[in-house]
């Protein structure tokens, strides 16, 4: 899928190129764009021949995102979601909507994979293809996922693919801003590594110093909580947790907690990964999970890390940048850590 990904990341380099005057700079708001790159990539490689579709499907995600983050404070209010409020209705419109456009596209692919002329080298396909496998081995519908589940699987590639990578991405431009030594040390990199030309899959590992800078950014502007919920009875030291519990694990006070990161816990120190993520805290425990731990892993944790290393390396080949007299650091919570009035840089092609 790295192909796919660098037609969104080179669409977003020739935009920016042609914004840059004959001065050889600019000033931009590079959120947007950000926003508009993710969203390109998850919808060339979840819907590839389906592709305007799915760019309608992430408008709509677009708007649920705002929306969620509007509510994000009465979710636990017991019968909140029923209360007709504009944002909920809305909230049950859009999600009608995504789901009867999913649905079509499914059908449309699993029509054409029944005859054999299906591609599966996106991630619908894949889904597609490998729940019939599953089906057909057991031989009953009951075994594989129906429909519902397919749909909530092609959701959440959006919610999760592009809300937390766009952040993710913009976080690093801006911290590399604020710290120019390692925008240098970054860039020295990508240019002994790829030089000028365009950066291949394998030689994507060998990108250490910008690793460091993603796992940093990554501690420093995590998504803020992540919620289980309990399935049967649990015991958590002392404490009996009930079945049905939601548990909330605060990501972002864990990821800033000097117990664990020490006096610099709060400063942008991407050589505290020199060694890897298990040295990188004080101690052995679990202090850095922005993509969850164990068996519940996020699924697209390998997705979001080549897609951020890709488009970080495609902007320093083309670029640098410093931050905009008018750039106002206000990192807003919600779903995610999101800069409240932009990214507004000073863009200097190289």
């Amino acid at each position: 899928m790295v192909a796919k990904m660098y037609l969104s990341c080179n669409e977003m380099i020739r935009k920016w190129k042609i914004s840059i005057s004959n001065e050889g700079s600019c000033e931009l708001d590079v959120w947007p764009d950000i926003k508009a790159l993710t969203s390109d990539v998850i919808s060339r490689t979840t819907f590839d021949s389906s592709y305007e579709d799915g760019r309608k499907i992430f408008e709509l995600i677009s708007q649920q995102i705002n929306l969620l983050n509007q509510v994000f404070y009465t979710f636990h209010i017991p019968g909140w979601s029923f209360v007709p409020t504009q944002a909920n209705r809305e909230l049950k419109s859009n999600d009608k909507e995504i789901r009867e456009m999913i649905k079509g596209i499914i059908k449309k692919r699993e029509g054409v994979l029944k005859v054999g002329e299906a591609r599966n080298d996106d991630l619908l396909g894949l889904l597609v293809e490998s729940n019939r496998k599953e089906i057909q081995e057991h031989g009953n519908k009951e075994s594989g996922m129906n429909m519902e589940e397919v749909i909530d699987e092609c959701k959440l590639f959006y919610l999760a693919g592009q809300e937390t990578t766009a952040t993710l991405i913009v976080w690093t431009m801006i911290l590399l801003c604020m710290h120019p030594k390692w925008q240098e040390r970054a860039r020295e990199e990508v240019f002994q590594v790829f030089g000028s030309k365009e950066p291949q899959f394998d030689e994507l590992n060998r990108l250490k110093e910008v690793n460091k800078i993603l796992h940093e950014v990554l501690r420093l502007y995590p998504p803020p909580l992540l919620l289980r919920q309990t399935i049967k009875e649990a015991k958590l030291g002392e404490i009996t947790i009930p079945p049905g519990a939601f548990i909330s694990l605060p990501i972002l006070l864990v990821h800033h907690d000097e117990e664990y990161w020490g006096a610099d816990a709060k400063e942008f120190n991407p050589d505290r990964f020199a060694q890897g993520v298990s040295k990188a805290s004080k101690n052995d425990q679990v202090s850095f999970f922005p993509f969850s731990w164990g068996p519940r892993t996020c699924i697209g944790q390998n997705f979001a890390l080549l897609e951020m290393k890709l488009a970080v390396a495609m902007i320093l080949q083309n670029f640098s940048f410093q931050l905009s007299p008018t750039y106002v650091h206000t990192p807003v919570l919600g779903i995610t850590i999101q800069p409240q009035y932009g990214a507004h840089m000073i863009l200097q092609k190289i």
